[in-house]
This record gives structure tokens, sequence and C-alpha cells, in this order.
């Protein structure tokens, strides 16, 4: 299976992975998400609008009598409870009675979602949960930038002419980049905020195991060039969000131009909203193929772990923002699952751009404008990147063939390694505090930095 998209069908995005992972050397099966650019008529297009707003209206219902219960200190409100108030008998009243027009599934469906919120919050609580802290749910608003429904088997099939029949909305007309593999167990119905539609299914089905290579690599993520390898080819950054910046200041005028509450000021904000769109499409086209070739390439890939989220507030943000590292590390990290590589992180405190990766001498700190350097200890001639990548490539081995989780700093103490966030959408089961690594190790390290010398960046 292919990974990249098709040219022809430039605004459909591609495939996210969901792993269910019982240990760290093997994947049992993995589920995979299939989006595709869908085309509803006028009529259509009503009854999907009347489906995002009675999904939003039964979740602000449920989420309010949880609020409300907590706030008196009363017991947890339990589903079977919610559904049979805020669904069953809510359809039945004259305020509510509009529930009724769209899909019993939707409605339901939409309480499970809350459910899943409200366990992932509690989890984040009580430290069950890797990665940043989980807020709680939160109230929907009909002005929200993104609309969604999501239905199982039972509100939804596939016809034979091509079309996806969704239940009290129809038969939509659904363009096909690829086919699906197997048949898909859910279906979510997405809006954008340029008004385009998507339906994406959720497929069980088999890693895909490319032929085993000799090959691995060490990646350095940077700004002027986006990324360096240990081998030294460079990949240099496109900047789709600089390219497009004269055309979005030009939108983003006539927007600002317009009478608020206008059905101008509506029609301005829709050309802003697809020029970001267009942007982030070519973006997200572009790191699939490179990752893919990446992972194609090498048997093993090892990334460093940055913290985009920190880097993402100095004057560096923009560019930050626009070279998209988290979804490009990612795409690697399933991808290298999917196709049995091996992938691992290397900790943000190991100083990959101090160390000669020639003798392992540690150099010191170098402000990053110093972008070549001379070894004191051999006198070897360094770029600054490259050197990085070879370093992160020689750790990468090491924590791979050791099997350890953790990263020693410069103080030689260990260093947690940062946890690795599910996947968006509907995500599998996040790893528990173990190194970020998919498929069977089978390299060994053959070089070490020397750890003794070693120290922050």
């Amino acid at each position: 299976m292919h990974m990249h998209r098709r040219n022809n069908v430039p605004a459909t995005p591609v495939v996210v992975l969901l792993l269910h992972e019982t240990n760290r050397s093997r994947v049992l099966g993995v589920q995979l998400r299939y989006n595709y650019r869908a085309y509803p008529d006028a009529s259509q297009r009503r009854a999907l609008a009347s489906a995002f707003g009675c999904a939003r209206v039964a979740w602000n219902d449920c989420l309010r009598d949880r609020k409300q219960a907590h706030a008196a200190g009363l017991p947890y409100v339990k589903s079977a409870q919610l559904s049979r108030l805020r669904i069953t008998q809510a359809k039945r009243t004259e305020e509510r009675a509009w529930l009724a027009d769209v899909s019993a599934v939707v409605l339901q469906q939409s309480l499970r979602d809350l459910d899943t919120a409200y366990k992932n919050f509690f989890d984040s609580l009580k430290g069950k949960r890797q990665g940043r802290t989980v807020g709680p749910p939160r109230y929907k608003s009909k002005k929200d930038t993104r609309q969604s429904i999501r239905l199982n088997t039972n509100a939804f099939c596939l016809k034979d002419n091509g079309t996806v029949y969704v239940a009290k909305v129809g038969n939509l007309k659904v363009k096909w980049s690829r086919g699906l593999p197997a048949a898909p167990t859910s279906l979510t119905v997405t809006k954008d905020s340029c008004g385009r539609y998507f339906v994406s299914f959720v497929v069980d089905t088999e890693p895909d195991s490319l032929p085993e290579l000799e090959t691995d690599a060490g990646i350095d993520l940077g700004l002027s060039a986006f990324a360096v390898l240990s081998d030294g080819r460079k990949i240099d950054s496109p900047r789709f969000l600089r390219r497009a910046e004269k055309k979005l200041k030009r939108r983003q005028r006539e927007l600002s131009r317009k009478a608020k509450g206008s059905k101008n000021r509506a029609k301005a904000r829709i050309k802003v909203a697809r020029q970001h769109a267009k942007v982030a499409d070519r973006r997200r086209d572009w790191h699939h193929k490179a990752s893919t070739q990446i992972i194609r390439d090498n048997q093993a890939v090892y990334v460093e772990d940055l913290a985009v989220s920190g880097l993402g507030r100095t004057r560096l943000a923009k560019s930050v923002h626009d070279a998209g590292w988290s979804a490009f590390v990612g795409m690697l990290e399933y991808k290298a699952a999917l196709h049995g590589r091996t992938f691992a992180k290397v900790d943000r405190a190991f100083p990959s751009s101090q160390i000669c990766s020639t003798c392992g001498f540690r150099d010191g700190p170098k402000p990053l404008h110093v972008r070549e350097w001379t070894c004191g200890e051999c006198g070897t001639v360094h770029d600054r990147d490259h050197n990085a990548a070879r370093n992160v490539l020689f750790e990468g081995r090491r924590i791979v063939a050791a099997g350890r989780a953790e990263t020693p700093n410069a103080c030689g103490a260990p260093v947690r390694r940062a946890p690795v966030p599910a996947q968006r959408g509907e995500a599998g089961s996040p790893r528990k505090g173990q190194t970020t690594q998919a498929g069977i190790p089978g390299l060994q390290a053959r070089e070490h930095v020397n750890r003794s010398r070693c120290a922050r960046r």
C-alpha cells in the first residue's frame, strides 16, 4: 500500500495510523484511517447541518448535567441515565422533538465521545495517561470551525455505485483516491472551516512489512534545512506558509474591512480559510512524501525529540509552525510501525551539537550562527547539522541496542524520555513510558558517545 497521495485529488487528506500494542517488539494489529473528499448536494448539506447541530446539543446537554451534578456534590451521572434522559425522553418533548430528525446513532456516539473525553481527563489527573495534561470537556459551539459526526456500521454502508449511504442523510458522492483494503468499522463525516466535507473510515488491517535493509539514518531537524540525514543528505524546507504570506495578507486585509455580521464578511472569512487550508494541504502532502521515502530507504530511523511547544513561543514561532516538525515525526513513527521498521527518539537533552561525531570529544556549546566548526581534539571540520545527525544516529543505535527508555543528560543522570502522544482522532492505546520504537530492533550499536563528556546544548 502506497502512503503518498494521488496528485489528481489535491485536497484529500491521507492515512492516520492507530496502533494497538501489547509489547515493544511487535505490532499485533493496526487500524488505518482513510479520508476522502465528499460532495453532498444542497439537501444533504442541510441534513448534515442538522446532524452536526443535534450531536452538539446532545453533547452539551449531557455535559451540563454532569457539571451541575458535580457542583451540587452529587455522584457522577452514568451514561445509561444520560442516554435515557437526554436522548430517548428528550425526543418526546416539544423542546427537543427535532432530535428525532437525525439518526439515533449520531446522538449515542456523541455521548460515547463525551465519556471518552471524561476518561482521558480522569486518567490524566491520576497519571494513567501519557503526555500533556488533558483538561475537562468543554461545551461545543455552532460557530466552531470544525463540525463532525461519528457513526458505526449500523448507520452507514458503501454502495456499489461508489456512494456512501449515511442514515437520514442519503447517498454521499465521494471522490475515491484509493480503495479500502477491508470493510470499515466506523465513519466520521467532517465539515472544515472553509466548507469542505470529508468522510473518514477506520479500517482494521495487518502491518505491511517492507523488505529488510542494512541502512539506518539519524535525522537532525532544523529551519534553514528542514532535515539533515546522517549520510549527508539535506532536505530543503519548502516554507509553504512563507510563500503564501502575500496572498494571505491581502485576503486578511479584505476580511478586516468588512462589517462584522455581514454576508460579505462571511464570504471573506471563507476565502481566508481556504487559503490556509491550501497551505496545510501542501505541507501535509509534502510531509507524507518525505517521510515515506525515508522509511522505505532505511531499516531504522532515529530523530531528536524537539520541544516544539516551547520553540513555538519564541521569535522563531512562525517558522517553527511552518516546518511542522511534530506532524512529520508522527508520520515517521506510525509508518515505521506499519512497515516493520525501527523508530526511536533521542532525548532533547542529548548534546548532539556539542560532540564530535568522529572522536566523541565535547567541544562545548556554540551559538546558532556557527554552522561549521573544527574539533579541538582531532581537528575534524564539521558541518553543524550533519554532525548532529550523526550523533543522533549513534545515540539512537545505543538506545535500541540497550533497550533503554532513558538517555543520560550532561551530568550523567538519567533523563526520562518524553511520552509519545497518541495519534489525533480515534487514538489507540498509548505507550507506558517505553522507548518510542516500532518493529523488531535488528541493529547493534557499533559506535558509542562518551557519556562522561556529554553536556547540554
